[in-house]
């Protein structure tokens, strides 16, 4: 049974997460009913990682067994067709070993979370971004998050359902930058790590939104993350910001 490595994109808004589960649509559940209209009885999906509701993505990254051999560029054609009109979308499909899995084979993760400082309301990136009305100061965030790079116990910024089974992760990077935005700052915070807590990079991102507020100084980021108490994180951000951008293998499996 040939699997297929397939990168997708899509918005978060309308889904209940990647998921599939009882009750709201998920993702999952929207590309498996797309590769079922090609064959009825495909096993479900795997995914590098389950995206929260509301949680978008640039590069997630899944695959799928299929009973035939398919042309990579027409499958993803075909399911592309299938999951007209959600706004869900194949941008790269390869054929890969029957033993490469989104998942397990996947070596890093990189998510980026954006953050638009302007007082006025957004008209064309609503949904996409984290609007917040004062000014940020971008140096006092990255002082802040230099504190959470390299390997930590993250139980701070950790979700009280978090189903890991270590606090302890490693990240490799946090890296800010500000692009310039009409009547405001338009700032992304880009992560990159093997594997995420649930909820982390949105704890993140609002606990560094407060440092650059003002309302916390970037060493209290160290504090917080010591004090190993989700009671002492600062508020968490909507999903509305975050941005699944890549997965990292040994080996693209979209470059051939």
């Amino acid at each position: 049974m040939p699997r297929y490595a397939l990168r997708i994109e899509y918005d978060g808004h309308p889904f209940a997460g990647w998921q599939r589960q009882d009750g709201p649509t998920s993702v999952q559940q929207t590309l498996e009913e797309a590769l079922r209209a090609l064959q009825p009885d495909m096993p479900s999906i795997a995914a590098a990682g389950r995206t929260d509701a509301g949680v978008h993505a640039t590069g997630q990254v899944a695959h799928a067994d299929m009973a035939k051999d398919w042309d990579a560029f027409r499958l993803s054609e075909a399911v592309n067709w299938h999951l007209k009109p959600a706004p869900v979308a194949v941008t790269a499909c390869a054929q890969v070993d029957n033993d490469w899995h989104a998942r397990f084979s996947a070596l890093e993760r990189r998510y980026t979370f954006r953050i638009i400082a302007r007082r006025a309301p957004l008209a064309l990136d609503v949904g996409q971004a984290w609007r917040v009305i004062g000014p940020l100061d971008l140096q006092a965030m990255r002082e802040g998050a230099a504190h959470l790079v390299g390997q930590h116990d993250f139980t701070t910024f950790r979700a009280s359902i978090c189903q890991a089974k270590s606090p302890v992760k490693t990240m490799d990077e946090i890296a800010l930058e500000e692009r310039p935005y009409p009547g405001g700052q338009d700032i992304r915070i880009h992560l990159r790590a093997r594997s995420f807590l649930h909820n982390q990079v949105r704890s993140i991102a609002g606990t560094l939104e407060r440092v650059g507020a003002g309302s916390w100084t970037p060493d209290r980021v160290r504090t917080a993350l010591a004090a190993r108490d989700r009671a002492a994180c600062g508020p968490v951000s909507p999903p509305d910001g975050l941005c699944l951008t890549g997965v990292e293998y040994p080996e693209d499996p979209f470059i051939r």
